[in-house]
């Protein structure tokens, strides 16, 4: 399982790269492969507002469909629109292409809130 020491991770199975004060956010390596092949992708709108741990959106695959939260609050800026063509971008690529959205943070620390790599490999792991 790839886990980029680069990022951080929610408990929800969500990673978040730091990029000039926003975060772009996908869904970790371990959540792409416990979905299976992702057919469908929702994502939120560009300028709503989001609170942390509420749901932005969906990732359907062929076993279920599965909420996406926001690993922080604030606004967000940017969706990443070429999902909704190419879906499997996000088993493909997650960390890379299969990014979902940029959400603006109301908080800028909240970012250092979230698990580190070693704390999401031990979650994963356990």
């Amino acid at each position: 399982m790839n886990v980029p020491d680069d990022l951080r991770y929610t408990t929800d199975h969500e990673w978040a790269r730091l990029e000039d004060g926003r975060l772009r956010v996908g869904i970790t390596d371990y959540a792409q492969d416990a979905l299976g092949d992702i057919v469908f992708v929702q994502l939120p709108e560009a300028g709503a507002t989001v609170e942390a741990a509420s749901s932005v959106g969906e990732i359907e695959s062929t076993k279920s469909v599965s909420d996406v939260y926001a690993p922080v609050a604030g606004e967000v800026i940017e969706v990443n629109s070429q999902l909704t063509d190419q879906p499997e971008q996000v088993n493909d690529d997650p960390y890379g292409e299969g990014w979902l959205c940029v959400i603006a943070p109301s908080d800028p620390a909240a970012f250092g809130t979230l698990l580190d790599a070693e704390a999401y490999r031990q979650l994963t792991s356990s």
